[in-house]
């Protein structure tokens, strides 16, 4: 597993208006991750922001664990313009080695519909680094716009990586 420092005082992208259906290859990005009683709610927030590169509000939905623990499950939706923002911003704090990894098994990583899921350690982003992780992870799912896509999503997703 590879591991990369997430840069700190990123400037927060923001996403033109202006832009035509084709050249925005990327549908929807939406962004799931779950809460324990134990985390600090902000500091994961924090964390995602600096990542993503736009400020959100996710939605909440207050779950209870097998010990009755309060567990919040978030969710953050994207569409459009921002959704292409946010996934260029995705794409360059991969570092290359995380990067040349899901290039690798793209196929694992890619659903019926061509939507890539990324899946990043939760606890390696608040400490400030992005890895690949299953457990406690932060579920990013990338929906791309197929008809804008010469070529198809496959290559244009192992383009993006560094892997075509």
């Amino acid at each position: 597993m590879r591991v990369g420092v997430l840069p700190r005082g990123r400037a927060l992208i923001r996403a033109d208006s202006g832009v035509g259906t084709l050249d925005r290859p990327i549908a929807s990005i939406e962004v799931a991750y779950l809460i324990h009683a134990t985390e600090d709610e902000g500091k994961v927030e924090s964390c995602l922001v600096e990542m993503l590169g736009v400020p959100f509000i996710p939605e909440k939905d207050e779950l209870q664990g097998h010990f009755g623990n309060p567990i919040v499950r978030a969710r953050i939706h994207l569409t459009g313009d921002e959704a292409n923002a946010v996934f260029g911003s995705i794409i360059s704090t991969l570092p290359s080695g995380v990067r040349r990894e899901v290039a690798v098994s793209l196929e694992a990583h890619l659903d019926e519909h061509m939507a890539l899921y990324l899946r990043l350690d939760k606890q390696r982003l608040v400490g400030g680094s992005v890895a690949l992780g299953d457990d406690d992870a932060v579920r990013i799912k990338i929906k791309p716009r197929l008809h804008s896509m010469r070529g198809g999503a496959r290559e244009y997703f192992l383009g993006r990586l560094g892997g075509g």
